[in-house]
């Protein structure tokens, strides 16, 4: 029977975590011990089933990141009745179970990102900030806290430990694969984490749960962002923004023609097609945000290419920054495939300068750009803006 231990202490993002050494110290206390991040879906059912079966001292922990009426997240993760998944999950496995509260934690690094991004024009990738500040920031040091020896999370993704330093690469099943969210590994941390679903494909993850018996074997994943109930982003974002805060404004063709106007950024991405409310000639796309005073320009599909782009608030987990211009693949949205591109990195090894092989369409500010050599996620960063 599994223990069940709700931390109503918010975990504060400020306080000071333990260092890699005194970990293993603490780790040396109970070997083989690993931290199992259960959010009640299949992929991290298995990575518990998998771990206690081989042997290792498994511990789940579900994360409580926010409190908000149940009808507005009952298809998204972490909400109560996927915490309640997990305890039974672990429960069938007699490992022990808790539930961590990073309610702030998740307001502050996650949501409160979020609408910022929209409020400037910028389209947020809220995984990324989650994996980053939460699953392997706030919760991977709790686990070097308990003792632990590692972190495992249900990723479609791969860390090759045959070398000197571990290498981050992308899953197996190219369908699943998860890679490109996990560019802001912290590096020295790669040695830390198990991906173990990394080799594996969706099919066969499922399989494994009904030989496991695991109630979770056959449900549904969650589509949406978690905490935008129904998938209406705009409403959530205009929801949260003042009235001060919206920023409404003209819409016009990159040659300056005026279509309409609008009543706020935060509706629109690069790259967008539809919702736009015109009515033109020619089919138009989101080109352009200027959150200064509110313009949205559009243009025709062709006027969307950009030659590169300048990405910031880069991670490197390959090297400790790049000694000269990289040749490799990069890839600018998570449905995208790497594309062939040389990354130079200035002065600052936070800044890279990409250019394309081929001008690639909507390139779009607030999104990652990860860099790749085959297999291996080199590192990545924020797109700051397109370069024609």
């Amino acid at each position: 029977m599994s223990q069940t231990i709700t931390d109503t202490q918010s975990c504060s993002v400020d306080q000071r975590p333990p260092s890699l050494e005194e970990a293993d110290e603490l780790a040396r206390a109970v070997e083989d011990r690993v931290v199992v991040a259960m959010s009640g879906g299949v992929d991290s059912s298995v990575t518990a089933g998998i771990l206690a079966g081989e042997g290792y001292d498994a511990v789940g922990i579900a994360m409580r990141l926010y409190s908000t009426p149940q009808e507005s997240y009952t298809k998204s993760c972490c909400s109560p009745d996927d915490l309640f998944d997990a305890r039974t999950v672990a429960d069938s496995l007699s490992i022990p179970f808790y539930v961590a509260n990073y309610e702030d934690a998740f307001r502050e690094r996650v949501i409160e990102y979020f609408v910022s991004e929209y409020r400037r024009g910028r389209t947020p990738n809220p995984c990324v900030a989650c994996n980053d500040h939460l699953k392997f920031d706030i919760l991977l040091q709790r686990s070097l806290a308990l003792g632990a020896t590692y972190l495992a999370t249900g990723h479609f993704a791969r860390i090759d430990r045959s070398g000197e330093h571990p290498k981050l690469l992308r899953g197996v099943d190219r369908n699943k694969d998860q890679s490109y969210f996990l560019f802001g590994l912290p590096r020295e941390a790669l040695g830390r984490i198990l991906f173990p679903l990394g080799g594996m494909t969706k099919d066969e993850v499922r399989e494994i749960a009904r030989t496991m018996g695991l109630e979770t074997a056959e449900k549904a994943e969650s589509q949406e962002i978690c905490f935008v109930g129904g998938g209406d982003y705009k409403a959530f974002v205009a929801k949260l923004l003042s009235e001060q805060e919206r920023t409404p404004g003209r819409i016009v063709t990159t040659s300056g023609e005026f279509l309409g106007e609008h009543d706020g950024i935060h509706q629109f991405t690069v790259g967008q097609r539809r919702g736009l409310g015109l009515s033109y000639h020619e089919p138009l796309y989101v080109k352009a945000i200027r959150p200064e005073d509110g313009t949205v320009v559009v243009g025709g599909r062709d006027e969307l290419e950009a030659r590169g782009l300048v990405a910031e608030r880069c991670n490197w987990l390959s090297f400790e920054r790049p000694t000269g211009p990289i040749e490799c693949q990069v890839k600018i949205r998570y449905a995208g495939e790497p594309v062939p591109a040389l990354v130079t990195v200035g002065g600052d090894p936070t800044t890279a300068f990409v250019e394309f092989e081929e001008p690639q369409r909507a390139v779009t500010p607030g999104q990652a750009a990860v860099f790749y050599r085959g297999e291996e996620v080199l590192g990545g960063g924020w797109i700051e803006e397109p370069r024609s």
